[in-house]
């Protein structure tokens, strides 16, 4: 990796945020986690008397996602599978781990397991993450219950506060020159992927260090912001679907930058 290329992969770590798979490494998926973030937060905002606070996603068996990136290396060539973009994970099941507050006047075993049941089933049926385990950590007991959002933004930390600046930025970036690749291979598969429905728009870098389409060395990379209307990983198999029949290779990595 050249001293530009390797600035690039810092500024998009840095841009980006850190990246979860969506699905083994053959789906050529990933996610943001602060986009995941807004998913989550929404479901957990519908679960009567909690509040949440932060929230994470890791790997759940770290060692275990190495094994299997070095398998994978070793049974094919490296130009045959789609990139891994930079500051993403490696494919494996993950494990997401929050704080939440509760109201004083329900069983907290019980509040738990409703905010687990909504954080699960919203990772797999809205989002299509694989999660293996949600850890819950009561942080406190709320004198009242919160009101229908379940989420105040104290409750939500910077890090939510973040994520909504960043949709805002991007939406702003959205008719850039960073955002609208100028022509070749980055055109044709910017056209079809704007065509799939669920995406919104292309999402560069809110800086332009990073295009939102990035077709070089024989493989190509899209960043999207997509919408709630569909499951992220349907949307997302769509748009590497077609970005792989407009480039012409397998070596294809699709990433939802942020939901809107």
């Amino acid at each position: 990796m050249g001293a530009e290329q390797l600035a690039q992969a810092v500024r998009r770590q840095l841009e980006f945020g850190r990246l979860v798979p969506l699905g083994p490494a053959a789906e050529g998926a990933w996610l943001a986690e602060r986009a995941a973030e807004v998913v989550l937060r929404e479901a957990a905002g519908a679960v009567p008397g909690v509040r949440l606070g932060s929230l994470r996603l890791a790997l759940a068996d770290p060692g275990q996602a190495d094994a299997e990136a070095a398998r994978a290396a070793a049974e094919g060539p490296q130009d045959a599978r789609p990139p891994r973009p930079a500051s993403a994970l490696p494919p494996g099941p993950l494990r997401m781990t929050a704080e939440f507050a509760a109201a004083a006047d329900r069983p907290l075993p019980e509040s738990a397991e409703h905010l687990r049941t909504a954080l699960a089933r919203a990772a797999e049926q809205r989002i299509g993450l694989e999660v293996s385990a949600v850890d819950l950590h009561v942080t406190g007991l709320l004198d009242e219950a919160p009101d229908g959002t379940g989420v105040s933004g104290d409750a939500a930390g910077g890090e939510e506060a973040g994520g909504g600046e960043a949709v805002e930025r991007a939406g702003e970036d959205a008719g850039s020159p960073a955002a609208v690749p100028p022509s070749g291979v980055a055109a044709a598969v910017a056209a079809a992927v704007l065509a799939v429905p669920g995406v919104l728009r292309l999402s560069a870098s809110p800086v332009g260090a990073v295009r939102a389409v990035r077709a070089e060395d024989g493989q190509v990379e899209v960043q999207l912001t997509v919408s709630r209307e569909r499951r992220i990983l349907d949307v997302v198999r769509d748009a590497r679907r077609v970005t792989v029949a407009a480039a012409g290779t397998e070596r294809v990595a699709v990433t939802v930058t942020e939901v809107s």
